[in-house]
């Protein structure tokens, strides 16, 4: 499912929803995801999940092609963990 398949599935929930509305609604949803996420802070959907910033600390690798040891950044990732009732529906 794309961004499209999404809208027009939102806009067919309700006949005075147009695409654009459902449109603007997603878009203002992940927005928001977005800026709470760079804030650091956790997004919690019931039913649904909850999406968090992961923290990951500097550490050594190794280049895979010429073995040589190497730096490798601390960086931050989103993650998503799915609530009970989404697990569920997912069989």
């Amino acid at each position: 499912m794309n961004i499209s398949d999404l809208v027009d599935a939102v806009a067919a929930t309700d006949s005075k929803l147009t695409k654009a509305q459902a449109k603007a609604a997603i878009e203002a949803t992940f927005a928001a995801i977005r800026n709470a996420a760079a804030k650091g802070d956790e997004v919690s959907v019931p039913g649904f999940g909850k999406f968090a910033v992961q923290s990951k600390p500097a550490r050594t690798g190794r280049n895979p092609s010429t073995g040589a040891t190497i730096q490798i950044a601390a960086s931050k990732a989103l993650k998503f963990k799915p609530a009970k009732a989404l697990k569920d529906a997912l069989g």
